[in-house]
């Protein structure tokens, strides 16, 4: 019965709504049909027609009315009633310019910024892949690996080997590939650059569903030992800018890392890699590794991650159990060799698993996380203020609107009604806040991702407007309309029609109750603006901390050039003699004050480590240590100081005794009130890294290693020419006092003199140590932009409800200064309330930046997240800005003419 009920009604009110004429000329005939057969037979019964009519109409009860109850009866009228509301809150907010103008920019502002930091939270976090059925794809990890000193830089990388080993023996995937990351020049010589190389295996391109732009891309049969590169797959991007667009690309010969490469093939735009944040240039097989050395035999080598598609009649967590019941056979077939038996056995022990891969992987996500989410509380606060500032002005403006909702409710309105009329101006001021916050959200958005990238590291994200980021910004956009709206609009239709047609306009319970709900406001503004204000001072204070931190060199001056000698292809035996002639030639330029290499430049983020023992009076202590291998021109180029033994020098070679630099870390770790100098450090074996006895001729000072943020680890620092395995690479350091354009020419000239082949990437330390503290930057700068208008939002607010409270309290205080009070007492009496709103919003804005900023600690440095003193210097703000705010009013207050005053009254 109600299905059938339904099937009738939901066509007629879709009718009633679209074809409105010809629904209601139907119902007008209804209506005279019935009304001619009441006529009809009031006549059979001896009436006259026009008694017949009359009792007709009675008992119909009015045409008009039964009419207006069928169109109640089809929802018609509530429809029709909502688009007057609008209608009349359009005209309203145009006659109110200031008001609406006012209103509109914090609502954009407020969601704006919800929406610029959910949007890069969508891009990083939530967004799919653009391949196929990306919701299918998973990755093989594995977990611990990254803690057994393996040299694995995470747990989702695996070596060549065991990856070759999972595609063999696993069944739980349709099809399975691998993909790692790398630089690599694109040129020649002095024309080269770099770009990102995304090394792939045969499946890669398959399993993901890309299709070509243009030419073909990688086939399974293109991935095989020992083949012969069937050429590369670059990027549309690349295709763009860097081949011209053309079709004729395709079957070109470019220049990879000294190699020649025939381009066989364009992705789409769509396709930027696996990795979000970052868009790899050209697609290279695996197979072709083997023409730059042994990687793909190399089972201490970790840099592939592997990715599969769950086959339809499985589950992922029964291709998670399937990884790991075959595991002990696959870490067996690549036991590792040349290390210690107990690290081959914890190798022995890892287990694979499978975990969600549609989202890709990030090292944006892990890096920024934790702060974004901050940021999206950060803005979820400040729309908080905003919408309590907004919720003030519709009190005030409802006041003032009073006796016109009396009239309203003494002709017969319903409360509901008037509710209705109040909501619908917040609902206009909703969605067209909401539309202006889209567009603020979009530049906005891009700007962070700009502050986001370096010179070194760009970011590249996908900021397009998907179905999440439209959904949050229209559900945020009713939540403000119902927090700024609603209750205003509850409050107002209780106002009683006889008493606010009075003179008076406003019962005294009335004005309290309206009084106390807008302190409750500016209370809460008060509260959130601390909260806002602390996490400004706490990152501005951490970007302070480590822009001004003494790393323990200087850092000033020095040109770091990334020498890459894979075009040379020197064997191991002459790589650090040219590496050595490199540098002399670089040192006598008139130029450069002093030059060193190393295999680590300072803070880049690289990491080098090997377990140690070392035997001193309380017995020999073994743990891991940090390794550089630098020239003798290194603590002079660095200006690190030596606090005791000897440095390098040219009677450290290959062949004399091995010798070590420590830091004091690693003399107060190892050797904890020993004189460290003659004691033996002993190395763990690694593959290429034999045991080796090192003895300590010196103990320089501590430094930063990898990362400014980083605890100094123990550091071992080894002459280059006693290197175990001399890369071919090396980082030069070039400290000068020229301009950095000059210093480059001449190293450049000076190397391109002795091997014109040799690709150099320079980039100026200071600057780079700078790029690598983006997250605090970013985090200080919208911290401090968001705290500047918390801080403001709150003022206006505060300075607002003054104002309203001396308007409707002019009489009395015209009456306090008729009997005798002092305009400083008038002052007094306003600041005194404004200062017990203020004391109250600090207590409860201390609390909950107790609680808020408690899970900002991993983002801070050099102080906690309950930081005394950055309370205090908040609370200090905000005293400062209220007390402004409050003078203002309370002057007013003061110059009130009490004849005036009591000749209103």
């Amino acid at each position: 019965m109600h299905l059938e009920r339904w099937l009738h009604a939901v066509p007629l009110r879709l009718r009633s709504l679209f074809r409105r004429r010809r629904v209601e000329a139907e119902l007008d005939e209804e209506i005279r049909d019935h009304l001619e057969q009441q006529v009809a037979e009031h006549i059979a019964r001896g009436s006259t027609l026009e008694e017949a009519r009359s009792a007709a109409l009675r008992a119909i009860g009015g045409v008009e009315q039964r009419k207006e109850e069928c169109r109640d009866a089809r929802r018609v009228n509530i429809i029709e009633q909502t688009m007057q509301d609008l209608r009349y809150a359009t005209r309203t907010l145009r006659a109110n310019p200031g008001f609406t103008a006012v209103a509109l920019l914090s609502l954009a502002l407020g969601i704006g910024a919800n929406t610029a930091i959910f949007q890069l939270l969508d891009a990083v976090r939530l967004r799919s892949l653009p391949v196929a059925n990306p919701q299918e794809l998973t990755e093989v990890q594995v977990p611990g690996s990254a803690g057994l000193g393996l040299g694995a830089g995470n747990n989702a990388e695996v070596t060549n080997p065991l990856w070759e080993e999972i595609r063999q023996h696993q069944r739980a995937f349709a099809g399975i590939f691998a993909w790692g990351n790398d630089q690599f020049p694109l040129g020649q010589g002095t024309e080269a650059r770099s770009v990102r190389v995304l090394w792939v295996s045969g499946e890669l391109f398959s399993v993901l569903g890309v299709t070509p732009a243009r030419g073909r891309l990688f086939r399974p049969d293109d991935d095989r030992r020992g083949c012969q590169p069937a050429g590369i797959v670059v990027s549309h991007a690349l295709w763009q800018k860097g081949l011209g667009g053309q079709g004729s690309a395709i079957g070109r010969r470019v220049t990879i890392g000294n190699e020649r490469f025939e381009v066989i093939g364009v992705t789409p735009a769509t396709f930027f890699g696996l990795e979000v944040g970052k868009s790899f240039d050209v697609a290279l097989p695996l197979c072709a590794q083997a023409l730059w050395g042994d990687i793909l035999d190399r089972r201490d080598v970790w840099w592939l991650r592997v990715i599969g598609r769950v086959r339809p009649d499985w589950t992922l967590t029964q291709a998670s159990e399937h990884v790991a019941a075959i595991s002990p056979g696959l870490f067996e077939a690549t036991a590792l060799t040349g290390y210690t038996e107990p690290i081959v056995e914890k190798y022995r022990e890892l287990r694979l698993e499978a975990v969600p891969a549609a989202t890709g992987v990030s090292a944006l996500r892990r890096t920024y996380d934790t702060a974004l989410w901050l940021l999206l509380g950060m803005t979820a606060l400040i729309l908080l203020i905003a919408c309590a500032n907004l919720g003030n002005l519709m009190l005030a403006r409802a006041t003032a609107r009073e006796r016109e909702f009396a009239v309203r409710l003494a002709l017969g309105a319903s409360r509901g009604r008037l509710v209705r009329q109040l909501l619908a101006e917040s609902l206009l001021l909703a969605i067209i806040g909401a539309a202006f916050a889209v567009g603020l959200a979009r530049a906005s958005s891009k700007g962070i991702v700009w502050l986001l990238s370096t010179g070194a590291d760009a970011v590249e994200l996908d900021l397009t407007l998907d179905w999440r980021v439209l959904a949050f910004t229209a559900a945020v956009a009713m939540l403000a309309c119902v927090i700024f709206g609603l209750i205003p609009a509850l409050r107002s239709s209780r106002t009683e029609p006889g008493s606010a047609m009075k003179a008076g306009g406003q019962t005294l319970t009335a004005g309290r109750e309206r009084r106390r709900f807008q302190r409750m406001l500016v209370v809460s503004q008060i509260a959130v603006s601390l909260v806002l204000l602390v996490g400004a001072l706490l990152f501005m204070r951490t970007f302070h901390n480590l822009v001004t931190l003494d790393p323990g060199f200087r850092q000033d001056g020095v040109v770091v050039a990334f020498v890459s000698l894979a075009p040379l292809d020197l064997p191991k035996e002459r790589r650090e003699p040219f590496k050595q002639q490199m540098l002399a030639r670089v040192q006598a330029s008139p130029l450069v004050k002093s030059a060193a290499t190393t295999t680590n430049a300072p803070l880049s983020g690289s990491i080098w480590s090997l377990i140690v023992r070392v035997a001193g009076a309380s017995g020999e202590r073994t743990r891991d240590a940090r390794f550089t291998w630098v020239s003798p021109e290194y603590l002079e180029t660095m200006e690190i100081a030596l606090l005791t033994g000897r440095n390098f020098d040219r009677r450290d070679t290959a062949q004399s005794p091995r010798v070590v630099l420590v830091n004091e870390t690693f003399a107060d770790t190892f050797l904890a009130g020993d004189d460290p100098i003659g004691k033996t450090v002993r190395t763990n074996p690694e593959p290429n890294y034999p045991e080796t006895a090192y003895e300590i001729v010196g103990v320089v000072r501590d430094t930063k290693y990898a990362d400014l943020r980083d605890e100094i680890p123990p550091i071992a620092f080894i002459p280059a020419s006693q290197h175990p395995s001399p890369e071919l690479w090396t980082a030069m350091l070039i400290r000068s006092s020229a301009p950095t354009a000059d210093v480059v020419a001449a190293v450049r000239q000076r190397v391109g003199e002795l091997a014109p082949e040799v690709t150099l990437e320079f980039h100026v330390l200071q600057t780079r140590i700078r790029q690598s503290l983006v997250r605090e930057r970013l985090m200080a700068a919208l911290s401090a932009f968001f705290g500047i208008v918390a801080v403001a939002l709150a003022t206006i607010g505060l300075y607002g409800v003054l104002s309203y409270v001396v308007v409707r309290r002019r009489n009395e205080m015209g009456v306090r200064l008729a009997l005798g009070a002092r305009p400083y007492q008038v002052v007094r009496l306003v600041m005194q309330d404004a200062g017990s709103v203020l004391a109250i919003g600090l207590v409860a804005g201390f609390l909950l930046s107790l609680l808020v900023w408690r899970s900002a600690g991993a983002l801070l440095y050099g102080l906690e997240p309950h930081d005394p003193s950055g309370m205090m210097a908040a609370a200090g703000v905000l005293t400062a800005v209220a007390a402004l705010a409050s003078y203002l009013p309370a002057r007013r207050a003061a110059r009130v003419d009490p004849v005036t005053a009591l000749r209103h009254e």
